[in-house]
């Protein structure tokens, strides 16, 4: 029993940092707030630590909407691709799978990353029987954008060990679609391009109406 207390007082000892009074967590929200106002402010937004990018989606789902749609979710050395089926309200099936990108791919030309997103994808389709189907698709893509509408992206710079030649200062929708079209085998179309924040507010709002708020973490 003594050692359990010494092991929870160096345990409790090391962890006193995390430990916020009252006073900090106030100031914390205070500068959260702060930077939040400059990122809203054409102003002082360019050298706000919170950008508040336009998302150009004007409304948020009310839980009506049904059919089937896909999901592409790109961030990181894998990205995942989702089939889901909305039926009735709150009433949705969802099916996913996860591919890997090699760094070969990480490191080479925009055309072989996308070339190779567009074949996971018509497999995918093929996989579960949509690939007659021509079903719309939302692109997750969490890197830093430059949106210019709610289908048009223009990469500002890669992040996370991607260094892809011929992407920077391009539109990823046009060359996601130019890759699909490649191809020929499946029809989508791309409806949308978001930040995950924003991904995660959609379809969180989709069952709860009183959701305002997507966060990463």
């Amino acid at each position: 029993m003594g050692i359990i207390k010494d092991n929870f007082s160096k345990i409790r000892e090391q962890c006193q940092e995390l430990i916020l009074t009252d006073k900090q967590m106030e100031e914390i929200m205070r500068r959260v707030l702060k930077e939040i106002n400059n990122g809203l402010h054409k102003e002082t937004q360019p050298t706000a630590d919170v950008k508040c990018f336009i998302t150009y989606v004007q409304d948020l789902p009310n839980g009506k909407e049904k059919g089937k749609f896909l999901a592409l979710d790109l961030g990181g050395t894998n990205f995942r691709v989702l089939l889901i089926h909305l039926k009735d309200e709150n009433d949705f099936e969802m099916l996913s799978k996860i591919y890997a990108i090699p760094q070969s791919i990480m490191l080479g030309s925009g055309t072989q990353l996308f070339d190779h997103i567009a074949e996971c994808l018509a497999n995918f389709m093929k996989e579960h029987a949509v690939y007659d189907e021509k079903l719309p698709l939302g692109f997750t893509f969490s890197f830093p954008l430059t949106q210019l509408g709610l289908t048009k992206g223009m990469l500002a710079r890669w992040t996370k060990g991607f260094n892809c030649s011929g992407v920077v200062g391009e539109d990823v929708v046009q060359l996601l679609k130019d890759a699909i079209a490649r191809r020929g085998d499946v029809q989508i179309e791309i409806c949308a391009i978001l930040n995950d924040t924003t991904g995660t507010l959609m379809s969180c709002a989709w069952k709860n109406h009183n959701c305002r708020i997507g966060l990463i973490v």
